[in-house]
């Protein structure tokens, strides 16, 4: 299958389940988020890559100047639209997370949450979510246990450029959550 396809077929899979994404997916998310945020300091510009139906908004957007909410799929971001009502800082933005139509250096947080292992080059993502990173900028990304090793994600965030702070293997996640830094080489 091609890369294209893989994506393809990702996308129309999280179109038809838009409507009980919330239901299916919240509880597991929110650990998830909990973990991240543990090491994270917000300020400024920061993305949410794969935002889904924006349940991470509420965790961000009061302490972020700007919160970008991107996604492939169309169907999630409209009720991503939900999740961002009440704030005037949050943009959503129909995107590929390794083609992100933002300039180079940009954001001063990354997240990427249950994005890594729907992608077909991960690596070439995390290159891409470096790319429009600022220096010093936090990255987190979480990588499923059941597609990648620890040292295996550890590796790939260093081939991206990425310096990998921690690694937080939690017998209650289903995924490792990696908090990054962008240093420059």
């Amino acid at each position: 299958m091609t890369a294209w396809s893989q994506k393809r077929k990702m996308m129309h899979s999280y179109d038809s389940t838009a409507e009980i994404y919330d239901a299916r997916y919240a509880e597991e998310q929110e650990a998830k988020y909990k973990a991240a945020l543990e090491n994270v300091k917000l300020a400024g510009t920061m993305l949410d890559v794969g935002c889904g139906t924006g349940l991470f908004f509420k965790h961000v957007a009061d302490e972020a100047e700007t919160v970008v909410g991107m996604d492939s799929s169309r169907k999630l971001l409209l009720d991503a639209r939900k999740h961002a009502r009440g704030w005037r800082n949050i943009h959503l933005v129909q995107a590929d997370a390794d083609h992100l139509p933002f300039k180079e250096d940009f954001f001063n947080a990354i997240f990427a949450f249950t994005v890594l292992q729907n992608m077909p080059k991960p690596l070439e993502t995390l290159k891409e979510l470096g790319r429009v990173a600022k220096r010093d900028a936090q990255v987190v990304v979480t990588g499923l246990k059941k597609v990648f090793s620890s040292d295996f994600l550890r590796e790939m965030i260093e081939k991206a450029g990425l310096c990998p702070v921690s690694i937080r293997d939690d017998a209650s996640l289903k995924c490792y959550v990696a908090f990054c830094i962008k240093r420059l080489k």
